[in-house]
């Protein structure tokens, strides 16, 4: 009884349980740093495959598109680590501006425009240092192979320095420049936003055809925001409108507010849109902001910078924009100035950050100045590799489409400071000197006295935005490591997601190619967006999947061998049945493992008994076919191809086709099939060790580490092809083998027979002759007693 006991405590002891080999792999990875960036490796020779990793915005838990793109990128690091390069894989955290503010403010239920700022950023300072190591440790757990030592936060004091370094750089070279001028604000945020940073939302509206007064007759005009009307400069009609040539240089009256505005030309106006003439209000819309401009019209300010009507706006001062739109709309109605009201659905620029709607308000900013390069940016564009190929049209379309240079000043508590201050007496900017980088000029000092002899000075309260600081993560990186720094940079690689096209990559390339004329990287991977039955994931509408929970039910490898299943930039909906299949995979390889793993030699054998030289050859067409697609970033074909030649042609076929000549075979024949069994595996392994690190790691320590020399597989190389004498119908001749053998089985599964049953088996010539070298494995696994030529039949003894 104890016996038996002992035996079932074995046999389940023999199981995968990655619940306690996951956390056990990552221990032994970490002691042992596995991953360590190579330095002194790298400073002698061998090449230096370097990843623009993207740090990920610490703004809660990790998602599952954050486990899906960031599985894609580490298949190709695992990959490169394997071909021998010296990978420099950093990790980094994105954690300065107002991703992390508005996270703070959630999660202690506070504003931070109701403290001070000293407090408030102590309180982040706090928060991050408290949740990091849970957040990081996310990543780890899904097998992420970076160098955790090779580490920066983007509010650190390295990445504050380099931060303001490149606005320093930026400044000199005649790019940065402070504008009072209108630009994009966030009531919600309050904060102004650049182009990067807002996206179209589509929202139900009104269009309200408004009855405005020339000459005491009606002239019609439509709008969405008739609590613009008390901002209202100026109307236009385009010149080719013949309705309107008759109100040029008139003037027209604002209904509710009963001032007079001047009736222009202008061809921006729509002769389509409402009625065809328009209202300018100061401000709409970026066209609003282009007629002020072009015609010089005064500017008036209806809305505040938190996002309520202003002064001008007078009974309506201090309610909110909504609020105040039902009201005026309300009193209008009163007065008898609307003729009608429309339901329409339109397009509107909201914050990316929040949702809420963009206003146009007039403000002092920090504005990159680049709408005159870009010729050069779609230059700089063109000459990066990207995969996909098409998705540089994305980047092109968007430089096409610039309309505002980059404002890159947030009205926010915590982020990079600007090294900046004015004199108090001269208003004259003094930069901080870069040997003194990096500074906070709301505590320290400028080195000198003002030109004009003061030594009083404003510090700029603004921050950075958290774009400005992440587009050079490249310097974030590769300035860690200063003695290797030009080697590293350009760097190989910069992975991301496409919908942040616009913001960091975009961006990185700009700063790249000014601060140092040269682009950022060599190749570019776009990964998609992860749906849930096609709809995009929002937690608003309640269809976000969490990876924790999944990793707890399937574990990482098959979170993993998910992520594989979709090519770059294709937007992957979230199936379960490629967790089940992962999950799959991983119980099949350990079984099969398990299987022959009293049956594993490493030594060549002097003679390959023929079967073993024919599964050989479509193993190395396999490795080669999987190598081609790694090198094209095609991982997800790489899987494929590698996994069919594992679950078709080694578990369904050659393990059941070797098995009797390993039991019953003679020496030569057993040593044989003993080689080809250790290298097919352990190159399967390999060439799935980059989707499911932790099940090929446990296979590899318990089974091939006595034979090998590497002390991980992540460490040991790529897989190589067998260096055999092969033939043009090789092919040929293995796909008759296992079509024949199919044939064989369906044929005993039809008359409800074990595999085992013993046969005469008959075949056509043709198929027969391809079988004469393989007689002896053929006729054991179909256990035939005799093979006769003739038409295909099998009959049982």
């Amino acid at each position: 009884m104890a016996e038996q006991k002992e035996e079932k405590k074995e046999q389940q002891n023999d199981e995968y349980n990655f619940h306690e080999a996951e956390p056990r792999i990552l221990k032994f990875w970490e002691k042992e740093k596995i991953y360590k960036f190579d330095r002194e490796k790298a400073k002698k020779k061998g090449k230096i495959y370097a990843i623009d990793t993207p740090p990920p915005t610490v703004s809660g838990k990790m998602h599952i598109g954050h486990a899906c793109s960031y599985s894609q990128q580490d298949f190709i690091a695992r990959y490169h680590r394997m071909k021998g390069n010296s990978v420099f894989y950093p990790f980094g955290t994105d954690d300065n501006g107002l991703p992390t503010e508005r996270l703070v403010e959630k999660s202690y239920k506070i504003k931070a425009k109701d403290m001070s700022r000293e407090e408030f950023i102590k309180l982040c300072t706090d928060f991050l240092k408290k949740e990091l190591p849970k957040f990081i440790q996310d990543w780890k757990n899904i097998g992420i192979s970076c160098d955790y030592d090779i580490y920066y936060s983007t509010i650190n004091e390295h990445s504050r320095k380099i931060s303001q370094w490149s606005f320093l750089d930026l400044y000199k070279k005649g790019r940065a420049e402070r504008r009072d001028a209108p630009a994009m604000w966030c009531p919600e945020c309050q904060t102004g936003v650049s182009q990067v940073e807002i996206k179209d939302k589509e929202l139900e509206s009104e269009f309200i055809y408004l009855k405005f007064f020339v000459d005491n007759k009606e002239l019609e005009i439509a709008t969405t925001r008739p609590e613009l009307l008390p901002a209202c400069v100026a109307v236009f009609y385009h010149p080719g409108d013949k309705r309107f040539s008759k109100l040029k240089n008139k003037k027209a009256k604002v209904p509710l507010f009963n001032f007079s505005v001047p009736i222009l030309e202008d061809i921006r106006a729509d002769m389509e849109k409402g009625t065809g003439i328009v209202m300018c209000c100061t401000f709409g819309d970026q066209v609003d902001m282009e007629w002020q401009k072009a015609h010089n019209l005064e500017i008036k300010e209806a809305i505040s910078r938190d996002g309520k009507m202003t002064g001008l706006a007078g009974k309506y001062a201090e309610i909110g924009i909504k609020e105040a739109r039902k009201k005026i709309i309300c009193d209008l109605e009163k007065e008898n100035l609307i003729v009608k009201r429309e339901k329409i659905k339109h397009f509107v620029n909201v914050h990316e950050r929040c949702d809420t709607e963009i206003e146009f308000v007039k403000s002092r900013q920090w504005f990159i100045r680049y709408l005159d390069l870009r010729e050069k940016m779609l230059e700089w564009g063109s000459s990066l590799n990207w995969h996909p190929c098409h998705m540089k049209h994305r980047y092109g379309n968007w430089v096409r489409g610039l309309q505002w240079d980059w404002l890159i000043s947030n009205q926010r508590h915590f982020g990079v400071p600007f090294p900046v201050w004015y004199c108090k007496k001269c208003s004259k900017l003094i930069l901080a000197d870069e040997k003194d980088l990096p500074v906070n000029p709301l505590k320290d000092k400028p080195r000198k006295k003002c030109s004009c002899g003061s030594e009083e000075f404003i510090p700029e309260k603004d921050i950075l935005n958290t774009w400005f600081t992440s587009s050079m993560t490249p310097q974030l990186s590769t300035w860690l490591v200063p003695e290797l720094k030009n080697k590293l940079f350009p760097m190989s690689l910069r992975p991301q997601a496409h919908e942040i096209i616009t913001f960091w990559l975009f961006n990185t390339v700009f700063k790249s190619n000014i601060h140092f004329n040269k682009n950022p990287w060599k190749d570019v991977i776009i990964s998609g967006f992860v749906t849930l039955e096609g709809e995009k994931m929002a937690k608003s509408k309640g269809n976000v999947i969490e990876p924790q929970p999944v990793l707890e039910k399937y574990g990482a490898d098959a979170l993993r061998y998910w992520a594989s299943s979709s090519k770059l930039g294709e937007d992957m909906d979230y199936q379960e049945k490629e967790l089940v299949a992962g999950k799959k995979f991983v119980t099949k390889i350990w079984n099969a493992a398990k299987f022959i793993s009293q049956n594993l030699d490493n030594k060549k054998p002097k003679k390959l008994e023929e079967t073993d030289r024919l599964f050989l050859a479509r193993l190395n067409k396999t490795i080669e076919q999987a190598t081609e697609s790694f090198e094209n970033y095609e991982y997800s074909r790489a899987r494929q191809e590698t996994i069919d030649f594992f679950w078709h042609v080694f578990c369904d076929n050659y393990l059941e086709i070797v098995k009797n000549r390993v039991y019953q075979g003679t020496r030569e024949e057993k040593e044989s099939a003993f080689f080809t069994l250790y290298y097919s595996l352990l190159s399967v392994l390999k060439m799935t060790a980059p989707f499911t690190p932790f099940i090929t790691e446990e296979i590899y320590q318990k089974y091939f580490k006595k034979y090998e020399k590497d002390k991980s597989i992540h460490l040991s190389s790529w897989a190589e092809k067998m260096k055999i004498k092969e033939n043009k119908n090789d092919s040929e001749i293995l796909e008759n083998l296992i079509s024949v053998l199919g044939n064989v089985r369906m044929a005993k599964s039809r008359a409800q027979k074990s595999m085992k049953a013993e046969i005469i088996l008959t075949l056509e010539k043709e198929k027969f002759d391809k079988l004469k070298n393989l007689l002896w494995d053929f006729k054991s696994v179909v256990n035939a007693r005799e093979i006769k030529i003739g038409k295909f039949d099998v009959k049982f003894i």
